[in-house]
């Protein structure tokens, strides 16, 4: 699925989208969806810290259903460059609306926080910034140095947007050496126009070549896919294949949940078996670490991956 950066937990608040969506009633969540509230004081010292530093996380931006836990284990997604994206995907909760200026000294909180909150694996995503000749990516680039400056030996994930594609801003982020480099393929090839706004199928497949292509082995690479918009098992496997074609090697799929009535419909609750099929079949395919089930989401749980040592030998021989 999405990243939290896409697929989100259902609140009553709007935001911009690609295209005008009729309101209709939203279906009741199956048993399986439905999440306990926290009950330790870990979250309010997470939301505490957050605040503190005036951070933004995906966790709330995009209304992600899993925040509590994750606030409550004592671990957040930070997004950086703003809360304000460029695009406006039918699936994101994210504002749309004209961003403002990156602040300067954001690396550096970022660093801190990470430090404070004691991480040893790191997830840094951001909004779409169009505006930008860069994308953001030197932002992301000053980030992950500020990162690794002050938790020396953290695991760093980054979830990127696709930069349009632009190899200078790639090779920037790619330049900093993140131990994963995640961006989400979302959804399979026939419903990208419908679900996102100015990206496109192939030019994600190119953005995760590249980066594998430019890193090798030193990088591991990720996405992610939502199910339940409407597409058919044999479209998603199709994506797999494509994926594993540009030597992609993490995976994520969870359930699409709509954010508000005016985002895109849930078309199916897919059921916790038919995840398990699906991931059964991408490890099949290959993939070196799967996660699949209805409240995955790209960095949920994400330290529950560890990439091995540069020269050690990768799972499965990849």
């Amino acid at each position: 699925m999405s990243s939290c950066s896409g697929a989100a937990g259902a609140v009553e608040t709007g935001s911009g989208v690609a295209s005008p969506i009729l309101l209709a009633k939203r279906p009741r969540l199956p048993e399986w969806l439905k999440v306990s509230l926290p009950t330790s004081n870990t979250f309010a010292k997470t939301r505490n810290l957050l605040q503190d530093l005036a951070l933004h996380t995906v966790c709330e931006s995009a209304k992600c259903p899993n925040h509590w836990e994750c606030w409550s284990r004592g671990t957040a997604t930070f997004m950086i460059a703003g809360d304000r994206c460029t695009r406006a995907c039918g699936f994101c909760a994210v504002s749309t609306a004209k961003p403002l200026a990156l602040e300067t000294d954001e690396p550096q909180r970022v660093a801190e926080a990470t430090r404070r909150m004691g991480l040893k694996h790191v997830v840094i995503t951001a909004v779409a910034r169009d505006d930008l000749a860069d994308g953001g990516a030197e932002h992301f680039r000053k980030t992950i140095e500020a990162v690794r400056g002050l938790n020396p030996g953290i695991v760093v994930e980054v979830l990127t947007p696709d930069f349009l594609d632009r190899d200078f801003a790639l090779d920037m982020v790619l330049g900093a050496t993140p131990d994963v480099f995640n961006h989400n393929l979302e959804t399979v090839r026939r419903l990208t126009p419908s679900v996102r706004h100015r990206a496109t199928y192939d030019r994600s497949l190119s953005v995760l070549s590249k980066a594998k292509e430019r890193c090798g082995d030193r990088v591991y690479t990720k996405s992610g896919m939502m199910l339940g918009l409407g597409e058919r098992e044999d479209e998603v496997v199709e994506s797999l294949k494509d994926l594993r074609g540009a030597r992609c090697d993490l995976l994520t799929l969870g359930q699409y949940l709509q954010p508000t009535p005016k985002h895109l419909p849930v078309v199916e609750f897919v059921k916790p078996e038919q995840f398990q099929r699906l991931g059964d079949i991408a490890r099949d395919l290959g993939f070196v670490h799967v996660a699949s089930g209805p409240l995955v989401r790209s960095s949920y749980h994400a330290d529950d991956f560890s990439p091995v040592p540069p020269g050690a030998e990768r799972p499965g021989g990849v």
